[in-house]
């Protein structure tokens, strides 16, 4: 890599990084990550508290051999898989446009 196409890279970045459009990418990122993070975190930490502090609750039966621990433990796999989804929907929809523009610009500037 030539010094004039490094430099032509990092202009570029810097641009990239203060236009707007990135600005709005990263706050709608943090708008679904942050509070499907937090959300995630609390429902597994209460998986986690009521199997250490709620054995009672935790072996009662829903039916024949299956407790609610079981429950909550395939809940886990079944929401970890729900938040994929929607994040993937929410990326596609919100995300993907404005990076993709983003990225043309960068290849545009940098002339690739």
């Amino acid at each position: 890599m030539t010094d004039e196409l490094s430099t032509a890279r990092h202009e570029a970045y810097v641009h990239v990084y203060e236009n707007a459009d990135f600005k709005e990418l990263r706050k709608r990122y943090s708008t679904f990550v942050v509070p499907m993070t937090i959300a995630f975190i609390v429902w597994y930490l209460l998986y986690v508290i009521c199997s250490n502090w709620a054995p009672d609750l935790m072996s009662t039966k829903v039916a024949g051999n299956i407790n609610i621990a079981l429950v909550f433990g395939l809940l886990q796999f079944a929401t970890t898989f729900a938040i994929a989804y929607f994040y993937s929907r929410y990326a596609r929809a919100k995300l993907d446009p404005l990076a993709t523009r983003l990225h043309e610009q960068f290849d545009e500037e940098v002339g690739q």
